[in-house]
Order: C-alpha cells, then structure tokens, then sequence
C-alpha cells in the first residue's frame, strides 16, 4: 500500500526521513516492510548494503515492482503476495528482524487505478479491492440493507448524514445496480456544499474501503502477529493517515507499554507486563515542508516503540474495538 505522492514520474513515501532516524541505529540485519506499494521504504533501507528487506503486499500489481527489486538486490530483497495479518504465518522468525514497518497509507498508482475505484473520479463498477478480497463494494451498496449501510458509514466514516444516505441508496438502486458515479451523486445531493476543500463523497468512500478491505482487523491483527515475530529489542513502527488507524495504533502501544492492571479487583501479581518501551509518546508529524510538497500528508501520524518483553494475551486489546470489529463483520451477510 505505501502512501507516497507523485511528483512526474518520482513517488515519495510520507514521514521517511523520520522513519530511516528511528531505525538506521538498528543496520545490519532484516527490516520487514509490511506494505511494499510502490517501494519508497525497501528502497532506501537497501541502500545500505548490510541489509535486508522482506517485503508485504495484498496488491497482486505490486508484484511486477518487486521483480525489479530482486533483480536489483537479489537475495537482499524477498517479496510475499500476502496481507500483513499474515506476517506470521511464514518464517520470518529465522531472520535476524531489526524492525517491522507498516505504512497505512496509499500509493498514487492506486489511487489512478480505474480497475480499483479509490477514486471519485472512477467510471463503472464500484470495486475498492487492494487485493485478496472476499467481496467488493459493488455487493456491499447493493445487496446489504439500509441499517448495515448506515453503520458502515457511520462507524468507518464518521459519516453524520451515514443514515439518509443510506435510505437513499436503497431507493436508487431498486432502478439498477449503483456504480461508482451513481454513489457519488447520491452522496453529493445529500452532503452539497458549496465551499469544501474536501470532497462531499470522501468519508462515504473511506468507510467503504475500510470495509472492503477488512482494514480494522487487518491492522490489530497486523500488529499483535507482527508483535509475536519481533525479537525484544525491535522496533514496531507504523504511519497511519486517519482517527481509526491512529486510535488502534496509539492504544496498542499504549497498553503493552504500561505495567499498570487491566482491572483494580486483580492482585498485584497479575499486573500486566510491559511489552513495550516508547521512546516518544506523542506521534511524528510531517514538517512544513513535506505538506507543502505533498498537501495529503498532513494526516500522516509516525507512532513507534520498542519491543522488551514477550507476551500472548492480547484480549484486552481487541476488546477496545469490539463494535468496529461487529460493523466489518456485517460482511457475513454479503
């Protein structure tokens, strides 16, 4: 996925410089890069020649990229057609894992992709799949109800109009299956503004591909798999690009790095350990200058820390994002 921004034919990953500052210390060893896109992280981390990077990515068109990578760093570079929910499930445990990357965002040859309708500008079928989907947002607007709709933009999207929108929706589809300008249109009589430097349809949108995507549980179980391979003393980074992102991230490192007990009733000895040591409680955010060259940007936050102990019981951490976890799965219903 990658969030980069791109300048003629030159794509530039958000926050990288910050990135390479946390980790370069760490040299010598295995970087896993869970959202290869476009390549701007591997890349520069493989400038040094005494790495090595193992790469993610649920696109199968980020593949063609990674076959000029190997052919470039060979046995430095190994790429994996997976989500990063997966991450576990091969055997990266053998290498010698410095830091695991995540970068949340989108690469801009996604976002131009007419095949994946990220897009308000796409023509046709809605689709908004990254890869290795089960559906698409063609068979979420069409076949689920108006309540499941309205909770899908009002919890992905904090979508404030989510339920005459949704109602709206159902009525005009009973003519045709709604395709993506169709959904635009809906959304833009619903939320007309006049004056908006954001477009009416983008929370309607985000909540979709969320959805679409399965992106709430991919990212807590992306984080807790990555967490099990990390040897201690690794680095668990991640930029995300909005509030739910940000809000799973920031409570995953904010849990696992405090000592204090998940309920006043337990005993003392059942505090829970501290997994991790952070270095910066507050996010990393891009500098003026970074905004100015890439206005998207501006909503990427760098949260990292440093894993000190092992431990499996992430219950809690799930629980915290229960009702987020109910909505994806109304997917079911599809």
């Amino acid at each position: 996925m990658s969030a980069t921004v791109k300048s003629g034919k030159e794509h530039f990953s958000v926050l990288l410089n910050e990135l390479i500052s946390i980790i370069s210390p760490l040299y010598s060893g295995t970087f896993i890069d869970c959202t290869f896109g476009q390549g701007g992280v591997s890349k520069k981390i493989l400038e040094n020649s005494n790495n090595k990077v193992i790469a993610l990515d649920r696109d199968k068109k980020s593949i063609i990229n990674a076959a000029k990578f190997k052919e470039k760093y060979k046995d430095r570079f190994i790429f994996k057609n997976i989500k990063f929910s997966q991450i576990n499930e091969d055997k990266f445990v053998k290498d010698n894992i410095k830091a695991i990357i995540f970068d949340l965002g989108y690469s801009m040859n996604q976002i131009i992709d007419p095949d994946k309708g990220l897009s308000f500008e796409s023509k046709g079928k809605l689709n908004m799949q990254l890869g290795l989907n089960e559906f698409s947002a063609h068979e979420a607007i069409n076949y689920l109800n108006q309540k499941d709709l309205e909770k899908i933009f009002k919890y992905f999207g904090d979508e404030k109009k989510a339920k005459i929108i949704s109602k709206n929706i159902c009525i005009t589809r009973k003519k045709n299956f709604l395709k993506t300008q169709d959904l635009v249109n809906i959304v833009n009589k619903v939320n007309f503004k006049k004056k908006s430097k954001i477009h009416n349809a983008t929370k309607t949108f985000q909540s979709l591909r969320i959805f679409v995507n399965k992106e709430v549980s991919e990212l807590i179980f992306g984080l807790i798999n990555a967490f099990k391979i990390l040897p201690i003393g690794g680095v668990l980074a991640v930029i995300s690009f909005h509030s739910i992102e940000d809000r799973i991230v920031k409570s995953f490192f904010r849990i696992f790095s405090e000592n204090k007990n998940s309920s006043r009733y337990l005993p003392i000895n059942e505090k829970r350990k501290q997994l991790f040591k952070l270095l910066q409680r507050k996010p990393i955010l891009p500098s003026k200058e970074e905004i100015k060259i890439n206005k998207p940007s501006r909503s990427a936050k760098l949260r990292y820390a440093v894993k000190i102990h092992h431990e499996e019981d992430f219950n809690q951490f799930i629980n915290i994002f229960k009702n987020l976890l109910e909505v994806e799965n109304l997917s079911e219903k599809i």
